[in-house]
């Protein structure tokens, strides 16, 4: 069911997609230059949020093929998931309430979503030839879907500070007081 479920918000992100790159580019031909940022800003999360689809419907698509995922590494992903999700909500009512505060604490849960991915990779590494390795590699990879997940997440939390307050917090010099995403 949530396979299904994962599946049809994919092939609706991928219509949202198509409909937003037709009609964007005489949206923005009319538009002043605060609008057209706004524009803009939306053509950069749809790309976002169509590759979060694409990268969890991967996942999911895996683990329907995989029947053998341990235990504590099915809750290790879990917690990925659902840091995700917190991750998108925020982002979500960041925009809603225009919240420059519910952008910033995304950036900051991409740590925790890192650390996550972390400790997975290093539970996977010091098992070695104590697992199969196809599933082993199968379960890294979906490990760092999710996580690459979470980084389009934090882009999104970016964009979303840069429609808010007018600049980005990518990429800003070292010694400032701005937000950083990478740890």
């Amino acid at each position: 069911m949530a396979f299904l479920a994962i599946k049809e918000c994919e092939r609706e992100l991928d219509q949202i997609e198509r409909s937003i790159d037709e009609e964007l580019p005489k949206a923005i031909a009319r538009a002043a230059e605060s609008k057209a940022r706004e524009l803009l800003g939306s053509l950069k999360f749809i790309t976002d949020l169509e590759r979060i689809g694409d990268l969890v419907l991967w996942v999911a698509l895996r683990l329907e093929i995989i029947n053998a995922v341990p235990k504590e590494t099915q809750q290790k992903m879990k917690a990925m998931a659902d840091v995700l999700a917190s991750m998108l909500e925020d982002v979500h009512e960041g925009f809603v309430r225009r919240n420059v505060g519910l952008a910033e604490s995304v950036i900051a849960k991409d740590k925790q979503m890192n650390r996550l991915c972390r400790d997975l990779f290093q539970q996977y590494l010091k098992r070695g030839a104590a697992s199969p390795k196809q599933h082993s590699v199968e379960i890294l990879l979906m490990t760092q879907a999710l996580e690459r997940a979470g980084d389009h997440a934090t882009n999104l939390a970016e964009e979303l500070h840069n429609l808010i307050l007018g600049h980005t917090v990518r990429h800003a010099p070292k010694g400032t007081n701005t937000v950083m995403t990478n740890e």
